[in-house]
């Protein structure tokens, strides 16, 4: 069966560059899951960081309300705390305090069990002449599939 995608964050590849992957369950209400089941969520400028009490958020994700909930409608961008063990939060404060990394949301997905996870990209920001190289790179290699494929 595997995993049901929900959102991503497309955006994010091509403004930053990714270096690790981090898996984390969120905290959500009933009608929040029901929203994301039905595919309605925004993740363009969502970011994660650690609060006062060390626990990691998440901020600007955008949760659509569920048009059938009839009580206890859900805040649309309200932050979210998000769960993972002591050891990766240590790990990521440490690698956040480091200049120019970012915590962002890349994918929301529901695993086999039913669970709604959040993929998260420990991310650098790119310069514009990196987004140049990589835009360079992708056309010629889509210019070179396309070659290929003509002559076989």
């Amino acid at each position: 069966m595997g995993i049901k995608v929900v959102a991503q964050n497309k955006k994010a590849w091509h403004e930053y560059q990714i270096d690790t992957k981090i898996e984390a369950g969120m905290v959500l209400s009933g009608p929040e899951v029901k929203s994301l089941r039905a595919g309605r969520a925004n993740l363009k400028d969502g970011y994660c960081n650690i609060d006062a009490r060390g626990e990691m958020m998440m901020y600007n994700v955008h949760i659509s309300q569920y048009d059938f909930a009839t009580h206890n409608p859900n805040e649309p961008l309200r932050v979210r705390k998000l769960l993972l063990k002591r050891r990766e939060i240590n790990k990521l404060i440490g690698k956040l305090r480091e200049k120019g990394l970012a915590l962002i949301p890349l994918k929301i997905y529901f695993i086999e069990s039913g669970k709604a996870k959040v993929e998260l990209g420990l991310a650098r920001g790119k310069k514009l002449y990196d987004k140049r190289a990589s835009l360079k790179e992708k056309q010629s290699t889509r210019d070179m599939q396309r070659e290929m494929r003509q002559k076989y």
